[in-house]
């Protein structure tokens, strides 16, 4: 006898629970997806707890909005743009914003030493890009892990796409910066 789960029926199933606000379902889609959702929130975030709260903002807007979902979209994908709008949204309330002429920012090879990642760990990556400020660390994530153009950081941040650039350059010269005082210098 065959036995035929349909798959599509399970997600409704599931996507109906939560719009029922049943705890059941929001436990589960809590922690079948707290560890993914961390990661994004630790690469915007200043520490740990920073990062937590920013998780929980994001689940709280995930468990809001639940009705908004459209079935046959990817509901892992939806949830992380919450996350990450979740971030934007921080960062705009705790930045001051700093206007930076392009004309001071200057160029970073990316061909000098292609493989520098693939030599370091996800903690060491982590670590130096919790030390940039929380301006290089938006525009960094956003454009280098978010694939975001500078155009689309710019309308994001409320910043000029020539601050963007200029911030993700600067982002690159403290990486550099941090990973040489860590003697981690790869040249």
């Amino acid at each position: 006898m065959d036995f035929v789960l349909n798959l599509e029926r399970v997600e409704q199933d599931f996507i109906s629970a939560l719009l029922r606000e049943e705890r059941w379902a929001q436990q589960r889609l809590y922690e079948e997806h707290y560890g993914k959702m961390m990661g994004v929130c630790m690469r915007y975030a200043g520490s740990k707890d920073e990062a937590l709260d920013l998780l929980h903002e994001g689940f709280i807007k995930i468990f809001q909005n639940i009705a908004r979902y459209r079935p046959g979209t990817a509901f892992n994908a939806w949830m992380r743009t919450i996350m990450v709008n979740t971030c934007i949204d921080y960062y705009r309330r705790q930045s001051r914003r700093r206007t930076e002429d392009i004309d001071t920012a200057y160029a970073l090879s990316d061909d000098d030493n292609p493989d520098i990642l693939s030599n370091m760990t996800e903690r060491e990556i982590l670590a130096a890009v919790q030390t940039l400020s929380p301006a290089y660390r938006a525009v960094f994530n956003l454009y280098v892990v978010e694939g975001f153009s500078h155009k689309e950081i710019g309308e994001a941040l409320h910043i000029t796409e020539s601050t963007s650039r200029s911030n993700l350059v600067k982002a690159r010269t403290k990486l550099q910066e941090y990973f040489v005082e860590k003697r981690m210098n790869f040249e």
